[in-house]
Parts: structure tokens; sequence; C-alpha cells
């Protein structure tokens, strides 16, 4: 049975490696797609633990995804939380999303923020000199071929790179707070605190202190690890739809092409069927010599799918340094199983269908 299924699928190669390029495009639409989508929160996670703090502290109503309340509070609160016990450090961030980058820009007291996390590692140049400095980290930097001294546009302003930092620091770009205050006009506002403790441990009995001050009881007071878990597609408000909607559309595609493949190639194959059932063959025998066939297409097209994805990660970093796909095994999984489920069911009713034709009727057929 082995031998005639591969020969069969040998003498329809156009055929045969369209069902295997369809399968693949199925594979590579879910690890890419959904790949960018985890590999975006995975990042923007890393970074904002990158930022040191043990404590996010944001106003009421706060987007589950940083940056998106724009700036609505006073930067006074600072000084509120600075007065709590176990506290160490606050430094009070405007970030700014620009649609066209994908991304949030920093606008920082330096002073606070290095207090909070650390110092910058400065690979090249060094800290503002003054309001129209920017800093930009070494993955921004590779990206838009910029290195210290030279200048680049945002919000509308020009600003000349002081220096160019190591990445996963909370954003790519910085700029002076006073600086992104008035260009949002956003005089003596902030987005949110980053507070940084004497231990990590506290930072639920800190949370609790933060909402206990007057005026502040509904602000949004997270731990770093609550906010890390809540970076997930699933806990993101869209991302899990999205990817539903990916996930479904891929099989859509495997599904129709395996069904028309596998429905021309019983058309054009009943004078064989005819024979096979002649000779013997029973229903399901027919049945199973259809599914194999469609089992080894899938296979060959998820193999094709997952090296594709593979090496095409490694094409988009380069190409687009910002962007980090995450093609974890999981997914490499579960897009296995969706690819092969998908195929299978296009291919049940021509199978059924070639093992229902009458042998005779089969065999009269031109």
């Amino acid at each position: 049975m082995n031998k005639m299924i591969v020969a069969n699928l040998a003498h329809r190669p156009l055929r045969s490696l369209i069902s295997i390029v369809a399968v693949a495009v199925e594979v590579i639409l879910i690890l890419l797609i959904v790949g960018l989508a985890t590999g975006m929160l995975h990042d923007i996670s890393e970074r904002t633990q990158g930022t040191g703090a043990d404590v996010i502290v944001r106003p009421p109503g706060s987007s589950a995804i940083l940056g998106l309340t724009g700036a609505p509070v006073s930067i006074k609160v600072a000084d509120k939380l600075r007065s709590q016990p176990h506290v160490v450090a606050v430094s009070p961030v405007v970030l700014q999303f620009i649609s066209s980058n994908v991304e949030f820009i920093y606008g920082i007291d330096l002073t606070s923020f290095e207090e909070v996390g650390g110092p910058f590692r400065y690979l090249e140049g060094g800290p503002f000199q003054g309001p129209d400095d920017m800093l930009i980290d070494d993955i921004f930097a590779a990206a838009n071929h910029v290195k210290a001294g030279g200048t680049v546009e945002v919000l509308n302003h020009q600003f000349r790179v002081a220096g160019v930092v190591e990445h996963g620091r909370g954003g790519r770009r910085f700029i002076p707070i006073k600086t992104m205050q008035e260009l949002i006009g956003a005089d003596g506002k902030a987005s949110l605190f980053y507070v940084k403790l004497d231990a990590p441990a506290n930072a639920d009995a800190v949370a609790r202190q933060v909402k206990a001050i007057p005026g502040m009881e509904n602000y949004d007071v997270m731990s770093m690890h609550d906010f890390l878990s809540q970076m997930t597609p699933g806990k993101i408000p869209g991302v899990a739809p999205f990817i539903r909607v990916v996930v479904g559309i891929a099989v859509v595609i495997g599904f129709i092409v395996i069904f028309q493949s596998m429905y021309t190639a019983v058309m054009e194959r009943t004078r064989e069927i005819g024979i096979l059932k002649s000779l013997g063959a029973s229903k399901l025998y027919i049945v199973r010599v259809i599914l194999r066939e469609t089992l080894l297409l899938a296979i060959a097209g998820i193999i094709v799918g997952v090296g594709v994805s593979l090496a095409a990660r490694p094409l988009i970093v380069y190409k687009f340094p910002t962007l980090r796909p995450q093609i974890t095994s999981i997914w490499i999984l579960q897009a296995t199983i969706i690819a092969l489920v998908g195929a299978m069911l296009g291919a049940v009713y021509p199978a059924f269908k070639a093992a229902q034709k009458d042998p005779i009727d089969a065999l009269a057929y031109e």
C-alpha cells in the first residue's frame, strides 16, 4: 500500500506540491503571526522587568498594556510613594505610543530612573546633555543605522542621539521627561511610577499601603511578578481573539486546498479505484489509501512549514531588529495538530466518496 501511495503522489507532482504548499502556508501563518504576537508580549515583559522596579503604580482605569492610558496623573504622586515604608526609589515615567513603529517612547527623569534600575550601560556616547537629547538602545540603533551624535525625529521634533545603551531597560528610546510633557501637553503629569523596594518580598505589603493612601484607593498597583503574569495572550484584550482568527484562517486554507486536491484525485482515479475494488479491496481499504495519502501530504507540508518558519525568524530579526517572533515547541506542536486535523477533515468526504463507487461503473468510466 505504501508503495502505491507514494507512486500515486509522484504521478501527480504538481497537485501534490500544491497540497504540500497549502499545508505549509497553514503552519507558517500560525507560527509566524502568532509568534510575532506572543514575541511582542514576551519582549515587553522582559524589558519591563529590566527596569528594576518591584512595583508598578498606575492611575485608575489603566489599560492592560503599559502606556495606552496616557499621562493623566500628577507627577507629585511620586512624593507620596517615596514616603512609604520599604520604598527605596520612585521614578515617574511618561509613555507615548508611536503607532508607526508600534513602540512606546519613554519620557524619564534620568536620575530617578537609574536609582530604580541602576545606571545605564552606555555602548556609545553618554547621558542627556540637554532637553533635545535622546537615548536609544542598541537594537533600535542597529535597525535604523543610527549612532551617537546622529539625529532622530519623533513627535515632530528633532532629537540628538546622546547615547546608545544596552537594550532591556523598558523602552527602546528615551527622552527627558520634561520634554515629553511639553510635547504631548501633559505638564506635571506622568503615565506610571516604577517603585524600587528594599526587598521584592515586600511588594504585596507596599501595594496595600499605597491603596490605603487617601485618594489612591483605586490606583492600579501591581508587583512586578503580577504584572509579568498578566502579559500573556489570554490576559491581554484582543490578542486571544486575534490568534483564534489567524488559526481559523489557516485551517480554512488547509481544509479547502486538501479537499479540492483529494476530491479531484478521486475523480481522476475512478478506474483505478474500480480495479482495486474488483480485486477485492474493501471500502475501508479505499478510505485508508486516500487518508494515508493525505497524511503523507500533511506531514510533508508540516515539515516544510516548520522549516520555513524557523528559517524566516532570523531573517525577520535581521530585517526588523525590533520585532522578535517567538516560535516555541508548544506552538509547533499545536500547529502540527491543527494542520493534521484540518487536512484529514478535508480528505474525509473524498475518501468516503471513493469507497462508495461501484466497481462495475468505475471500470466502465472513461
